[in-house]
């Protein structure tokens, strides 16, 4: 099992250094400069030869890079060009708006998901089913920003209960969080009630309902359990998207989160801001990757044998 842990650590690795040679490169490479950006069209070429060379950017690209490395080791990716402030002070405050909202957001759209997923696979081809698959698909093909929008005129503007836009209360995060987890809550209830479906055919199953056990413990303990792999599989990415930040979502109900902050970094150039946000995000989506796969050894006693043998 240790062995099995290491193996995965070590893979996180190379993926991390792989994306943040990716991310620099394609930094590099993008047409424009952000000097002139901060200084304007006008600036002479003398003053923007000083700025460049004051940041760092005449050096040659391997010299950057090794900097850039260094800092990241540190925890220190520079400090914004438009803003003035380090860049992983900005990160870390946008990351706290975005993981509330991310967290009650994942909480909501697991809870709804795998509840309707179960029932809809205990009452398989009955209406019951049928109408909890209908407003399943209903919520995966709706964009999360039109649910937004709709959610935005009837409860906020229409019956003025709850307010539109900011994180000023706990009332402020009923609308983005719903908005976010429909469409999470919906693709969770269909991997729910498939897995759900592949399990209770099994001869285990039927033999536990042979012994005479209750349908709640057949369902929950025999059943859901031996469910779970591709539900986890999935939460897990989805705990990935939401802490990446929804760029739209957070836009329509003017969210200061990660999302909203990627894209003003983009429009800006600001290329120690941009290549933060773009690390955050690819940290965020393989730390949930590994602990997706930590946990699938958590689930199933089979991977545990498995690994022993990695």
């Amino acid at each position: 099992m240790v062995r099995y842990c290491l193996n995965r650590l070590w893979q996180t690795v190379i993926v991390l250094l792989g994306v943040t040679l990716i991310t620099f490169i394609l930094m590099n490479v993008v047409p424009g400069n952000p000097v002139l950006m901060m200084l304007g069209q006008r600036a002479d070429e003398e003053t923007v030869a000083r700025v460049e060379h004051e940041l760092g950017m005449d050096q040659p690209l391997h010299v950057q890079y090794g900097r850039f490395l260094k800092g990241l080791v540190q925890l220190d990716l520079g400090r914004s060009y438009f803003r003035k402030v380090p860049v992983v002070d900005l990160v870390a405050s946008r990351f706290l708006v975005t993981a509330k909202v991310a967290l009650v957001t994942f909480v909501i759209s697991m809870v709804l998901g795998v509840g309707i997923g179960i029932i809809a696979a205990i009452n398989r081809g009955r209406a019951l089913d049928r109408g909890l698959m209908a407003l399943a698909i209903l919520g995966i093909s709706a964009p999360s920003f039109w649910v937004a929008l709709i959610l935005q005129i009837i409860f906020g503007l229409m019956l003025g209960w709850l307010p539109i836009s900011g994180l000023d209360s706990w009332k402020s995060y009923i609308l983005p969080c719903f908005a976010l987890g429909t469409r999470f809550a919906a693709t969770t209830a269909r991997f729910t009630r498939t897995s759900m479906l592949d399990v209770i055919g099994q001869d285990y199953v039927r033999t536990a309902r042979a012994k005479g056990l209750r349908e709640a413990v057949v369902i929950l303990q025999h059943s859901f359990k031996n469910a779970l792999i591709p539900v986890v599989t999935l939460s897990g990415m989805q705990l990935g998207g939401l802490l990446c930040g929804s760029i739209l979502t957070e836009s329509v109900f003017t969210i200061p989160g990660i999302g909203k902050l990627t894209v003003d970094s983009m429009m800006e150039r600001d290329l120690p801001l941009l290549q933060g946000c773009i690390i955050y995000i690819a940290i965020v989506v393989v730390l949930c990757n590994l602990l997706v796969d930590l946990s699938y050894a958590l689930i199933d006693p089979r991977i545990r044998v498995t690994a022993k043998g990695v």
